[in-house]
């Protein structure tokens, strides 16, 4: 079983996980759309939608780079349409793009509120909604929204509670849409991280350099992103997956490969549930 020939549509996949779960596709031989802001090189962001387009080619898929904001209605039915002309069709829909600010209530601008419930919620919704009619017609359809179980404690919230209202809003699409679109045999899915993965984010806001050699690969959410597509959706719905269980249920018992600089403890994710450190036998730090 395999990707080939099928069609992903991604938002934010520039860079990090979004153009990890890219590149898998693309050595199955998929069609990719990156549906991204960043046309032009960041100084602390690598990587552009062009950039990201010739990875997905030489890797072996086949890309659409779409200069997109998430937040503008007509921009996601354009990168829609694109995609629909280029490639024929939707097969997976991949809601990745996200902003992060981990600050407390009197901290937290309402400009920044606005940003992260504009790209994570509505831009989840908002992609998810043009996406529909396209994946209706698809013969194994998926939605994955990179988004947490919802763990619905206090101590998710109190330091951060603008930045968790937003990524559970993600995580509530998967809640509500799963039932929605059952019916249709629309997969619904959420996968998060057991472990912080070393992206741009991590790099620059969550710890820098100590917490990025305590992290995995992007490749863990990709491979596991991979497995979940390859499930039929009408059995594989309504889940909240951790990519570490994702794989073990694949038969991985190896995941040294994720995290070949790491020494010592791995860094529990924001977000992941006490029962599921309590069942995994890998060297993590849960410090939450």
């Amino acid at each position: 079983m395999s990707l080939n020939g099928k069609t992903l549509f991604i938002s934010g996949g520039s860079r990090g996980i979004g153009l990890a779960i890219a590149l898998r596709a693309a050595r199955d031989g998929a069609n990719v759309t990156i549906a991204a802001k960043t046309a032009e090189p960041h100084p602390k962001l690598p990587g552009t939608i062009y950039s990201a387009a010739e990875e997905i080619e030489q890797a072996g898929g086949k890309a659409l780079p779409v200069l997109c904001d998430i937040r503008d209605e007509a921009q996601v039915a354009e990168a829609v349409a694109k995609t629909v002309e280029r490639f024929g069709g939707i097969d997976i829909c991949v809601n990745n793009a996200s902003a992060i600010q981990l600050t407390g209530t009197l901290e937290t601008d309402m400009k920044r509120y606005d940003l992260m419930h504009q790209i994570n919620t509505r831009g989840t919704f908002l992609v998810s909604k043009m996406c529909i009619p396209h994946l209706k017609l698809a013969k194994n359809p998926h939605i994955l929204n990179l988004a947490p179980p919802l763990d619905m404690k206090a101590k998710w919230f109190k330091n951060h509670v603008a930045y968790t209202m937003a990524k559970f809003g993600m995580s509530m699409c998967t809640l509500g849409m799963s039932a929605e679109f059952a019916k249709e045999g629309i997969a619904v899915n959420s996968l998060w991280p057991i472990s912080t993965i070393d992206t741009a984010a991590v790099r620059n806001l969550l710890g820098g350099a100590t917490v990025a050699a305590m992290s995995r690969s992007p490749d863990i959410m990709a491979d596991a992103a991979h497995a979940i597509f390859l499930r039929p959706s009408r059995e594989a719905t309504g889940n909240f997956y951790i990519d570490e269980e994702v794989l073990r249920a694949e038969g991985v018992a190896d995941f040294s490969i994720y995290a070949p600089g790491a020494k010592g403890q791995l860094a529990g994710d924001f977000f992941v549930p006490d029962e599921v450190f309590a069942r995994t036998d890998t060297n993590i730090r849960n410090i939450y």
